[in-house]
């Protein structure tokens, strides 16, 4: 299923929940797991340095320097690695989300896996607080493949993903997300469920619509994901179509916790604009925030 995954880490505790998934995954597909650590911003000038994001404190940087970082990350992760076996260690100062974006086109990154955030208050080293605020939305948002966002330890996730939900608004970019989350479950063998929330926020001229009204609002949102999901699905028959009515991020996260289940995967976006001017949609936003499994936000399908 995945080839090769890019775990990008602070090494710091708000990286543990989406490590062990990264370390799991990588040993049930058999894939290359690359621990990716971007640690510091480049010094000006011709010095061999780097300026910590928090402390503003310069670090000189050598082939000793970034040995040492290894070799913390080595520790960090020891409990996974005696478990799950030993991934490749990548280190490199920069902006981290640039990075990132960079080493996983570079190397032909099937997945890439990222803490929702990457940082809390007490981060231990100051060294591994390079991943700040805005990049993985950054990183989100000009991947060429998918990427999985973990904000929590997941109480579901047993070797892997059993139930796996795609959230759409048949937006042009739901199609990717969708081959995505169709793919996986054809791969694995596991249930696929295709899950579309009616926005009653949306109402004209501020009108509640009567029952009727959404029982035919429903019906139409069936027909649409047999039309334009179903319909690609080839002979796999293991899914179910749900619509409920709602906000969307408020229905899609009660309906994952409801179904216990294991993956969400929602697009990145849902405005028909250029994927690499595309900021993170309010509704995937809001569901990575507050979900209890990983989100799979997907901008493209140049690598599913």
């Amino acid at each position: 299923m995945f080839k090769k995954i890019l775990f990008a880490t602070t090494a710091s505790p708000a990286c543990d929940a989406a490590a062990k998934i990264a370390f799991e995954l990588a040993e049930k597909y058999k894939s290359e797991l690359v621990l990716y650590h971007v640690f510091g911003v480049p010094s000006h000038g011709g010095g061999f340095s780097v300026t910590d994001y928090v402390t503003g404190e310069e670090d000189s940087v050598g082939s000793e320097y970034i040995e040492f970082v290894k070799d913390e990350m080595k520790t960090t992760y020891e409990t996974l690695i005696k478990k799950h076996g030993t991934p490749r260690f990548e280190t490199l100062s920069g902006v981290p989300s640039t990075e990132i974006l960079r080493f996983a086109r570079k190397e032909g990154v099937d997945l890439i896996i990222m803490g929702a955030h990457t940082r809390q208050d007490e981060t231990g080293s100051a060294r591994f607080r390079g991943i700040v605020g805005t990049t993985m939305q950054k990183v989100a948002q000009k991947a060429r493949c998918p990427v999985l966002i973990i904000s929590r330890p997941c109480e579901t996730c047993f070797w892997y993903f059993n139930k796996i939900i795609f959230g759409t608004d048949f937006s042009k970019a739901s199609l990717a997300a969708f081959q995505f989350a169709y793919k996986m479950a054809e791969f694995i063998g596991c249930k696929l469920y295709l899950f579309h929330a009616l926005d009653m926020g949306t109402s004209q001229a501020g009108i509640t619509p009567g029952q009727k009204s959404i029982e035919e609002r429903i019906k139409a949102a069936k027909k649409k994901i047999e039309s334009e999901y179903v319909s690609r699905m080839k002979d796999f028959d293991n899914y179910e179509i749900t619509i409920w009515e709602g906000t969307p991020y408020v229905e899609l996260l009660k309906f994952a916790r409801e179904t216990s289940g294991d993956l969400i995967v929602m697009a990145h976006h849902t405005k028909e604009i250029d994927p690499d001017e595309a900021l993170l949609g309010s509704t995937v936003e809001q569901v990575v925030l507050r979900s209890a499994c990983p989100v799979a936000s997907v901008n493209r399908d140049d690598k599913l």
